[in-house]
């Protein structure tokens, strides 16, 4: 296991002793211990070296940026090609964290060999560690093939967005006894077949936690409540970059969508005023 000096967690015991390189194994140490895991999305080199260096556990290259950074309607759209782009930016950013590349639509649904061959090229391409799938029961076989594979794989239960026609949009999942039981069987499918970690999205914490004390499987929610083992946010929520909505379960750290807008406003008025640039912001041949 590699070691380096652990830069920038501020706050935590060790701040200047050296980090390890998160793994899926640590990941399995830290539920054992009762060690809360820290997981936010990343899509570009520089977010991705902020993350990392403030001493998150994980990273996930998630399709939300179908609607974060191309402007998409839902995470539907989004290609192997354009995730690729954006795990190669982010893998340029990333020593310590261990990094997840999410498998986008279309990807692994039709056909097992193109699963196959659409997750080696996140790995052998892009650089992930763990590629994510959705799905529970019915994707066991699909993901022990690729963890056959020597691919780690994170599974995703509860509200699926790659599955939001079917479901009939972004509702809440395990809400009947029925629901509840088929998340459970989910949850014991995707534990078996040996995922590195199970996202929970959209479920009620009661249902988290018994999935949580059921598994050896690490688990991470969003919209699930704190008995999960971890938490996962998108970045552009935390950071408070969202013009308007903003899921239930998110929490803006900052926001940054007013103060880039005042900053923006700030500009375009100075230039227009002619008060920018001034001498200071300017060269001159008789001087540096």
């Amino acid at each position: 296991m590699s070691i380096t000096p652990m830069g920038g967690r501020p706050g935590f015991p060790g701040h200047d002793e050296i980090r390890q390189k998160v793994t899926t194994a640590s990941l399995r140490e830290q539920k054992l211990r009762h060690e809360p895991i820290t997981c936010l999305t990343a899509y570009d080199y520089a977010t991705a070296r902020l993350v990392d260096e403030a001493g998150i556990e994980m990273i996930l290259v998630g399709d939300s940026l179908a609607q974060t950074i191309l402007g998409y309607e839902n995470t539907l759209s989004v290609t192997m090609d354009e995730m690729l782009h954006h795990v190669k930016a982010v893998r340029r950013g990333v020593k310590h964290a261990l990094l997840l590349a999410d498998m986008p639509y279309g990807s692994y649904q039709v056909d097992p060999n193109d699963a196959l061959r659409n997750a080696t090229r996140f790995v052998k391409e892009g650089g992930a560690e763990v590629v994510k799938i959705e799905g529970g029961e019915k994707r066991a076989d699909l993901i022990r093939r690729i963890i056959d594979a020597e691919i780690p794989v994170a599974g995703h239960i509860g509200l699926t967005p790659q599955s939001v026609n079917v479901m009939g949009g972004y509702k809440v999942q395990g809400k009947n006894l029925s629901g509840i039981e088929q998340l459970m069987r989910d949850a014991v499918a995707l534990d078996r077949a040996g995922v590195a970690c199970i996202v929970l999205e959209g479920i009620p914490r009661e249902v988290a936690a018994m999935i949580t004390a059921e598994v050896g499987t690490p688990t991470i929610g969003i919209g699930a409540g704190p008995e999960c083992d971890g938490q996962v946010l998108v970045m552009h929520d935390v950071l408070g970059l969202s013009e308007s909505f903003l899921p239930r379960f998110a929490k803006p750290y900052a926001h940054l969508w007013q103060e880039a807008s005042a900053a923006a406003t700030s500009y375009i008025r100075e230039v227009r005023e002619r008060t920018f640039p001034t001498l200071e912001h300017s060269y001159s041949t008789k001087g540096p």
